[in-house]
């Protein structure tokens, strides 16, 4: 068994439904009949097991523990001794606290603690106490503050697997979505896959469409090429879409995860740097997004001269030797732009914004030898970086665009220059969620040609995907990959 989707609903007359659904994508389904608000007769629940062509499992959680319930000890007593008869291969999860001093039908019960504050210090002990009845299965479901949580629950697999005791390991919240993923190919029992992402039924469960089809988790093995996105929040991204597309393509045995990433440099030397990590996983390659670009650059054994001059990351190759640094954004940046101008060489372009990306924007068209101003909104605040690169910086609020080739958004929001646009020939903006940014409509409606952001991010994603794998994605596939994510 390999995914199970948890099926949640506050009737039995929808759960079955929803279990219709989840057939098409489960290996096991899960019925969450904590979430069912009027009273569960035997006779109807026992109908509703019978009709199942998948394996079942059966849970009644209390709210404390992650239930949509609150259950008295009693009531879940009552519950797990009724009677069963119909549902003699369902597998029965039940928590620590009723299966440490209960008598159970053994063979069929996942012996289950949940703690959503984090990882518990006793993690261990916890894990022995379980594992020490008979119970099937043993469950451990952890709370994830960081990516370095899930360096425990890894463990906690290989211990499981090496003392040939059948474990699900998870920790939970953005943070954990590797064990989610890669838990399958590391011994784990089962992984559980939302069957809608509004259905979750715990913190970070990715859907199990995503787990099939983006991360193709039934091809992940103790070989598979690791790469993946550093950064926080990362879970927004359309980058796994886009990557994992490109393995699939070219026949490589790779995945590509989102990293939520707090504390940067225990990731990398905890979890990266092949010397001092802690988890033996075939981790190649790594995408930086913010916070990390500037601060990850320190960790390195190298770095490309380009990114140290822009002072910025957003690329790591991971070898024998050591760590090394790129930064790729520049290539997304510009590559679709020459595909639109041919040649930058004495245009006059306009870049909005005084953070990073306004820095690697204004460093590469003065490497084409565009003529290059920066606006911003505080220009005070922008006025080490003009410094830097000998561009003026002028007020926002007052700029007008009309004689300007290219005008360029290089912040995270709309700039609200709608009114300044007319007359500028291409407006770009760096944004690429959504599709067709407020800034892209406003520039369109003042009769600008206009560039999407998708443009770059599925260029600058090519490039890392050369740097990790040594091959060429086809022409297109990434962008398209992004763009059906998009409209989803």
């Amino acid at each position: 068994m390999r995914v199970c989707v948890p099926v949640c609903a506050k009737s039995l007359a929808d759960m079955e439904e929803a279990c219709a659904r989840a057939s098409q994508l489960a290996d096991i389904i899960e019925l969450r009949l904590d979430c069912v608000e009027e009273a569960i007769w035997t006779a109807e629940l026992a109908s509703l097991i019978r009709k199942q062509s998948r394996p079942l499992i059966l849970t009644f959680r209390p709210s404390e523990q992650g239930g949509r319930r609150a259950l008295t000890r009693a009531a879940r007593e009552a519950f797990w001794k009724g009677d069963w008869g119909a549902s003699r291969t369902a597998l029965l999860d039940i928590e620590s606290d009723l299966v440490i001093d209960g008598s159970f039908d053994w063979p069929r019960v996942i012996a289950s603690h949940h703690d959503f504050s984090g990882v518990p210090d006793d993690l261990e002990t916890i894990y022995e106490r379980l594992a020490a009845t008979p119970a099937h299965v043993v469950k451990v479901a952890v709370g994830a503050n960081d990516i370095t949580d899930c360096i425990r629950i890894f463990k906690l697999l290989d211990r499981a697997r090496s003392e040939k005791r059948n474990l699900i390991a998870i920790a939970m919240g953005d943070a954990g979505v590797a064990t989610r993923i890669l838990g399958p190919s590391r011994g784990a029992f089962l992984t559980y896959g939302s069957l809608e992402d509004a259905s979750a039924t715990a913190p970070g469960q990715v859907t199990a469409r995503q787990l099939r089809s983006v991360y193709r988790i039934d091809e992940i093995n103790e070989d598979t090429m690791i790469c993946g996105l550093v950064g926080r929040p990362v879970m927004h991204s359309v980058s796994p879409h886009m990557h994992n597309a490109a393995f699939a393509a070219a026949g490589v045995n790779g995945v590509y995860l989102p990293l939520e990433v707090r504390d940067v440099h225990a990731f990398i030397k905890r979890m990266v740097r092949p010397d001092t990590r802690e988890l033996d996983w075939n981790l190649r390659g790594l995408s930086v997004t913010a916070p990390h670009k500037s601060s990850v650059m320190e960790l390195l054994d190298s770095v490309e001269p380009d990114a140290k001059e822009i002072g910025a990351v957003n690329t790591i190759v991971i070898e024998d030797d050591g760590l090394h640094g790129y930064n790729t954004d520049v290539h997304g940046l510009m590559a679709p732009l020459r595909e639109r101008v041919s040649s930058l060489n004495g245009l006059s372009v306009a870049v909005i914004g005084a953070g990073g990306a306004a820095r690697a924007a204004v460093w590469a068209l003065q490497k084409d030898r565009a003529r290059v101003t920066l606006f911003a909104r505080a220009p005070m605040k922008a006025g080490s970086l003009a410094e830097s690169f000998g561009v003026s910086c002028e007020p926002l609020a007052a700029a007008s665009f009309k004689n300007y080739d290219v005008v360029i958004n290089a912040t995270p929001a709309n700039p609200g220059v709608a009114g300044q646009l007319a007359g500028a020939k291409l407006v770009y903006d760096l944004v690429y969620n959504p599709i067709e940014t407020r800034f892209l409509k406003e520039a369109r409606d003042a009769g600008c040609e206009t560039l999407g952001g998708l443009e770059m991010l599925a260029a600058q994603a090519q490039l890392q995907f050369e740097l990790w794998t040594g091959k060429k994605p086809a022409n297109r596939l990434m962008y398209d990959a992004g763009l059906a994510a998009l409209r989803q």
